[in-house]
């Protein structure tokens, strides 16, 4: 069988699996299936799964709404990993149920750096000088 990969080098397979977790993992919170007053006080948005090839483990990165007490979101998560990981493997039909770690998505803090530095008016000015040519 001919292994499929996309450009940074993961199957499909692996990405459709974890964007099947995100979207459970983000239908519960947004729900507020799981029983715990921190979670159902705060906006949680599950940002990207990334499954390891085995599909054994799952690294879910996740950011509550405007980044606010993300420490304690975070614990929150991790307390309730149990049911999060028997309600992901009801709802996914996989071999093994694969095991949850939550991690806080830095991706947008990188973003509003990268946009922060091309803001910079000597930065700026060779971006300009390059759309001209």
């Amino acid at each position: 069988m001919r292994k499929i990969e996309t450009p940074e080098g993961r199957s499909v397979r692996l990405l459709r699996v974890g964007e099947q977790v995100r979207h459970i993992l983000s239908d519960i919170l947004a729900r507020g299936d799981v029983h715990d007053d921190t979670l159902q006080s705060h906006l949680v948005s599950v940002t990207e799964v990334r499954m390891s090839p085995d599909l054994r483990h799952a690294l879910v990165f996740v950011k509550p709404l405007l980044g606010q007490d993300e420490e304690t979101v975070l614990k929150a998560l991790r307390t309730n990993t149990a049911f999060l990981q028997r309600e992901v493997a009801t709802r996914v039909r996989l071999k093994y149920a694969a095991k949850l770690k939550f991690r806080a998505d830095e991706s947008f803090d990188e973003g509003g750096k990268i946009d922060t530095l091309l803001r910079k008016p000597h930065v700026a000015q060779d971006i300009g000088k390059e759309d001209a040519e």
